[in-house]
């Protein structure tokens, strides 16, 4: 069994971009690296909107990545960079990342979002 993992944030305006990618980046690298991570990807969907789609042993190797390091640090800004926020989680037999359209497709029918959170309508692959 693998725990699947997809957000979706949107930037609230261009100018978070360089800060946003000053901390994606590496928190990315922390995800591909962190125990228990058995994929990672992002996608750069359209409006300053990104995905990402990771793969873990469990529930606690993605809690431990997300509550450590470069991620972590990174967020408490989301609520001021990102007017849009949006994840979801699964467990499923193999760890073989969903396709994108399956991700897209998981988060709008299963979201978690913040109070401010528009919902998720489409995805641009």
């Amino acid at each position: 069994m693998a725990f699947v993992s997809v957000t979706r944030l949107r930037l609230r305006h261009w100018r978070f971009l360089p800060v946003f990618f000053w901390h994606t980046i590496p928190s990315f690298r922390q995800a591909r690296q962190a125990k228990g991570n058995l994929s990672a990807d992002v996608l750069n969907d359209r409006q300053w909107a990104f995905w990402t789609r990771s793969v873990w042993v469990d529930e606690s190797a993605m809690r431990a990545y997300m509550t450590s390091g470069a991620h972590m640090k990174a967020m408490p800004f989301l609520m001021e960079w990102c007017d849009e926020a949006a994840t979801t989680h699964w467990v499923q037999a193999d760890a073989t990342p969903p396709t994108w359209p399956e991700a897209h497709r998981r988060l709008v029918a299963e979201m978690i979002t913040d109070e401010t959170a528009q919902p998720v309508i489409h995805l641009a692959v």
